[in-house]
């Protein structure tokens, strides 16, 4: 297992944090406009850089949508799914040999990303894995999972998470495994798909430049209402096409 790292305590993601708390008391409603950066830096008393960084994590996440000259609005909670089958990454890849890659596996307490999708209070902890998904040897996708630990452990009999492989041992993504584990238990999916780059540390992992343009996939299943497990997957220039599966 991997060391704790300090990004759970930065000020980043107090921030980031704090502008979720406005958005789900009312103060930001979905639908309206965030007040203008300098107006909002002064506000939340940070830097307008600072406050940069987190729009952008926040665009990532799907939580605000950002347009040049037109400011940030709050997005309206996501539709009901049915425009695709809830299907791992290891499926998505289509033809080839795929193969998973474990790079960390840690139970911490919520970041930015993993507090908001799964709901996690401050004292919860979440089970995380960091993985790369090849295809004929050739990185084609890194993903960073998140699984609630109450969540999973209350629908789910087995402790399915507790057998995560090690690093460095072949493995399976965490969706892939919990839907194995799922049996009958209906479980539903949402995602959204965006642009972005890969990123120093995630250029590293798939020994990528970190300017390389990447499809972002950003995913959240949950079973009777309550998230189970929160997810990015990011896809980089040259990956294999993703194969979807429309329904009615």
């Amino acid at each position: 297992m991997s060391a704790p790292t300090d990004r759970r305590h930065s000020p980043r993601v107090e921030l980031y944090q704090r502008i979720v708390a406005a958005i789900d008391d009312g103060t930001f409603p979905p639908g309206a406009k965030l007040p203008a950066e300098p107006v909002l830096a002064a506000r939340l008393g940070v830097s307008r850089p600072a406050l940069r960084e987190v729009l952008i994590l926040l665009q990532e996440d799907g939580v605000i949508t950002r347009r040049q000259g037109s400011g940030s609005t709050v997005n309206q909670p996501p539709p009901p799914p049915g425009l695709e089958r809830l299907l791992p990454v290891e499926k998505l890849l289509g033809a080839g040999t795929v193969r998973c890659r474990r790079l960390a596996v840690e139970l911490e307490e919520p970041t930015d990303f993993s507090g908001y999708h799964l709901r996690l209070g401050p004292a919860e902890r979440a089970r995380f894995w960091e993985s790369v998904v090849d295809v004929d040897g050739v990185p084609a996708c890194f993903a960073h999972e998140w699984a609630a630990e109450g969540a999973v452990r209350e629908h789910l009999t087995e402790a399915v998470l507790d057998q995560a492989a090690p690093p460095g041992q072949p493995c399976a993504t965490m969706l892939a495994t919990l839907l194995a584990a799922a049996g009958r238990l209906p479980l539903t999916g949402r995602s959204t798909l965006g642009a972005t780059t890969l990123g120093k540390e995630r250029g590293q992992a798939v020994s990528r430049p970190p300017e390389t343009p990447a499809l972002l996939v950003t995913q959240t299943v949950a079973a009777a209402g309550r998230p189970l497990m929160a997810a990015k997957y990011l896809f980089p220039a040259g990956a294999p096409l993703l194969h979807l599966n429309p329904r009615r």
